[in-house]
């Protein structure tokens, strides 16, 4: 009995007094080498299940921003860093591994490769939730110049399971119970013994008979008690094994290091294009292009910046159609992780009298997307069924699976739209209401007929790094870009003149010129190309032109 008892106080006391603690904390070793910033491996967070929370401490403001492995190594790049990546055998202290390289870098902060990006000042206790299935990283930094903040501690789910307290406690009880048996057992063999009072020779060999047969008796209560504590005991420690806990390095490879995934979420997209919405409605509200440049480039900024130069002497001269983040249409995101990335928005908020296709790029991980190219829908059209997330996107010179490269539709476009007679003709159509490359060569025949002071001639040209082309759900591809659409004229004679309009003169200086004039447009095009083994002609799905040049010969 005093066995049986001390065994299941050994098992209450495996879930009480002697219970492991449900997390322990393991922090960064003081040791550890400084560096501008600090990586915390994706796998620790699943390192022991649930959920982790980690403690930072740091003098000034540093923040701590969630993104995909390869998307936080890539803005790592070269820069000397640190990587915590494990724990030590006693779970106290953090393992990291130092790199060294560039002794600083720009400020983190804003990026749009975070997913979230968290901002603090002396402390930040954060809880580490993923944003997203698959694997997520974090990256510590103060502001790319001062080393990360060094004192880091995170706080993990501990094993808390006692395999043996259940085990313990049914033996404990099973012992206690043979013990009562074997003394009720032992006493009435004595109590026989003494009602005898030692009489007849025969009641003499009776007794000697049961004295033999009692420790017989108790050995095999004592057996069948032990049979019953061990099953009892090989029970009660399999219900209390473990199951089986989920590995850190589980996760499908179509998730590891965000391969397969979209390079944005839907909210990460959401902000950015806010941020470029801010960005093109101060600079147009106030003409001024200097404050368009973080979120602008390429042939949108080419254009507004020249737009803005027009309508500073022109007042009558119309803006540019407005960004708006507002009654977001549709989105496109590209699952491809190689830079540069593109993604699509189709908006039409408050002064999008069509809705406009949105044309974001990345150029490299420490860029942020910028804004390259409005370009509104041709009334009656209707925008080409996308994926909105992980659509794949091709090379310009890539055929697969399609009627045309996209090489060969911005070129056939940009012939379509040069001559009347091009080859393309009956290849590239337009909707009835919406004649953009009708409109072209209609302006350009009269410009030749009426124009009896001058020769005049016109040109397309594709900009071929522009050009990005999105696989469709049907299995062709919308194609993206700018075409150069070029405008040249020479006064037929000695002593004729040729005359500009007065948003051309704005930027050329003048109005009138006797040795010729030359007139440059951005044109913003989109065209849908049918997947191969089609009979269905390309089709002028988005296209406007605004004025980015003025000169005279």
């Amino acid at each position: 009995m005093l066995l049986g008892l001390l065994t299941l106080l050994a098992g209450i006391g495996q879930r009480t007094i002697w219970a492991p603690s449900e997390t322990f904390t393991a922090s960064l070793p003081a040791d550890a080498a400084a560096a501008p910033l600090t990586v915390i491996d994706q796998k620790l967070r699943t390192l022991h299940g649930g959920t982790v929370k980690i403690s930072v401490q740091g003098d000034g403001n540093f923040m701590l921003a969630t993104g995909r492995p390869d998307d936080v190594n890539a803005w790592v790049g070269k820069t000397a860093h640190n990587t915590i990546n494990g724990v030590s055998e006693d779970g106290k202290s953090l393992q990291v591994e130092h790199a060294d390289g560039d002794a600083t870098a720009p400020n983190p902060a804003g990026s749009d490769l975070w997913a979230s990006n968290e901002n603090a000042s002396g402390q930040l206790d954060y809880t580490w939730t993923p944003p997203a299935d698959g694997d997520w990283s974090l990256l510590l930094a103060s502001d790319g110049t001062k080393a990360a903040p060094a004192s880091v501690s995170m706080t993990f789910p501990n094993d808390t399971s006692t395999p043996w307290a259940v085990p313990l406690m049914v033996i404990g009880g099973l012992l206690m119970v043979g013990g009562v048996v074997l003394a009720l057992v032992s006493a009435r063999t004595k109590d026989g013994e003494g009602r005898d009072g030692g009489g007849s020779g025969y009641a003499r060999r009776a007794r000697a008979r049961s004295q033999a047969q009692s420790p017989t008796k108790a050995t095999m209560v004592a057996a069948g008690v032990a049979a019953v504590v061990l099953a009892g005991s090989g029970t009660a420690a399999q219900a209390a094994s473990p199951s089986p806990q989920p590995s850190g390095s589980a996760s499908s490879p179509a998730a590891k290091d965000g391969a397969g995934s979209p390079v944005l979420l839907e909210a990460q997209f959401r902000r950015i294009l806010e941020q470029v919405s801010s960005a093109t409605d101060a600079g147009d509200a106030a003409k001024d292009a200097a404050k368009l440049a973080d979120r602008v480039a390429g042939p949108e900024l080419e254009i507004r910046t020249q737009n803005y130069k027009i309508r500073s002497q022109v007042g009558s001269y119309e803006p540019r159609m407005p960004v708006r983040s507002t009654k977001l249409l549709t989105t496109v995101i590209t699952s491809g992780r190689d830079w540069p990335r593109q993604v699509l928005a189709v908006t039409q908020g408050d002064g999008n009298v069509v809705p406009q296709i949105l044309t974001l790029v990345q150029q490299s991980p420490r860029e942020n997307y910028k804004l390259m190219e409005t370009t509104p829908l041709q009334p009656g059209t209707t925008f080409p069924t996308i994926g909105r997330s992980g659509t794949q996107t091709l090379a310009a010179s890539d055929k697969s699976g399609l009627l045309y490269s996209g090489e060969e539709a911005m070129s056939g476009l940009a012939d379509r739209l040069t001559s009347a007679d091009s080859p393309f003709k009956d290849k590239l159509v337009e909707g009835s209401s919406s004649p953009y490359i009708a409109d072209t060569l209609s302006y350009q025949a009269e410009v030749v007929k009426a124009g009896e002071n001058g020769n005049f001639s016109f040109t397309h040209k594709v900009v071929p790094e522009s050009t990005v082309v999105f696989r469709t759900s049907d299995g062709g591809a919308l194609v993206l870009g700018r075409i150069n659409f070029g405008f040249e004229g020479t006064p037929k004679a000695a002593g004729d003149k040729l005359s500009i309009g007065d948003d051309a003169a704005a930027l050329a200086g003048g109005k009138e010129t006797s040795t010729g004039m030359v007139l440059s447009f951005a044109e913003s095009m989109a065209v849908y190309v049918p997947p191969a083994g089609s009979t269905d002609p390309m089709k002028l799905v988005a296209a406007t032109r605004g004025l980015v040049g003025a000169s005279f010969k």
